[in-house]
């Protein structure tokens, strides 16, 4: 039954590839002719701002996911500047230390939410100009949505069902070397008692003034907040070609594409003492007895890193998206993190506004 299967799964795969490769067979896979409209990758806006309704964090001291904003300037081809913040939208969506505090802590520590707050520039030390290609699909009439009509919609069905056609123009890409630096803030729930087990350690070790321990058994949270900076590299390419086809619609090659690598250091990593009150054994809070005990025995990290890369379009009103994944300061054993974001809309500009007048 096992190798009937395989063997079904095969002869499948092998059917859909002959398909598809008679389809392109079938197709008109003439040379086509083009004009260039322009080929500038040194005329983009210099200014994006981007709203990120989604982002997605998984971060081993508190997995979260809400909303950002991002906004970057660039200054000629000396440098840019970037500002960018994201925080949850709402405890349950997606904050999942203050979530489960919410249900079962028993301190009395105000759960933070999480918040994140970055501000930094790259100097291109290196912006130059040099030759490639850019690699466009062919599209006929109606294949891009533009037009509904009966034998547009024909041919866009056709073309969806099948490998799309592509061409290699050449350009120019614009590649820029940079040296990053900024600064980083953010703050967040912990779960101590998932801490203290990441650390090796218990509840034991959180002693108040007195040197008597915590209770045993509690349901501990806290929060944490770091401050730091960072330097890495960067590597980005630009293209900004446009190109008239003479069969098919005009093709467009804008994309910014920057990969980067930092190193960061976080010398502010302060965890909130624990603000714990006994209860009876009824359930009432004795509040003569509410003390406060310290969480000095849990160590923190100061050096991170983390590696990503971003994309956007250079338009007036386009998408852009991003990733990062490293290791973050922080609670010791507990910095690991992914994460991605997604901008739309994004709004570009380049400030000039400037048009020519001429005498009658």
């Amino acid at each position: 039954m096992m190798i009937r299967k395989r063997f079904t799964l095969i002869l499948s795969l092998t059917l859909s590839a002959l398909i598809g490769f008679a389809q392109q067979e079938g197709r008109d896979l003439s040379a086509v002719t083009y004009e260039e409209i322009y080929d500038e990758p040194y005329a983009i806006n210099k200014f994006f701002l981007a709203l990120q309704p989604l982002y997605g964090e998984v971060f081993a001291t508190n997995v979260n996911a809400g909303f950002g904003m991002e906004a970057q300037y660039y200054y000629r081809d000396l440098f840019n500047v970037r500002a960018h913040f994201r925080k949850t939208y709402t405890q349950g969506f997606y904050d999942m230390n203050r979530d489960l505090a919410a249900k079962v802590s028993d301190v009395d520590n105000r759960l933070e939410i999480f918040n994140y707050y970055e501000f930094g520039g790259t100097y291109h030390i290196k912006d130059f100009e040099k030759a490639s290609k850019a690699k466009m699909f062919l599209f006929k009439g109606g294949q891009n949505g533009s037009k509904w009509s009966p034998e547009d919609m024909r041919l866009r069905n056709e073309w969806a069902a099948t490998v799309p056609l592509h061409v290699e123009i050449p350009c120019k890409v614009r590649t820029i070397y940079g040296l990053r630096m900024g600064g980083i803030f953010w703050d967040s729930s912990v779960d101590i008692n998932r801490t203290l087990e990441t650390q090796n350690l218990n509840s034991n070790v959180l002693v108040n003034s007195s040197g008597a321990p915590i209770p045993e058994g509690n349901n501990l949270f806290s929060n944490i907040t770091s401050r730091g900076m960072y330097l890495g590299g960067s590597m980005t390419w630009i293209r900004n070609v446009a190109v008239s086809f003479d069969k098919y619609e005009t093709g467009v090659d804008d994309l910014i594409l920057t990969v980067f690598f930092d190193i960061q250091y976080s010398p502010y990593n302060r965890l909130d003492d624990i603000v714990f009150t006994p209860k009876d054994a009824n359930g009432v809070s004795i509040i003569d007895q509410r003390s406060t005990y310290f969480v000095s025995p849990i160590t923190t990290n100061t050096f991170g890193f983390r590696a990503g890369i971003d994309g956007k379009f250079n338009r007036s009103f386009s998408w852009s998206y991003g990733g990062e994944i490293g290791y973050r300061p922080g609670l010791e054993g507990q910095g690991f993190f992914a994460m991605i974001r997604i901008g739309i809309p994004v709004w570009g500009t380049s400030f000039n506004y400037k048009v020519e007048a001429f005498g009658k």
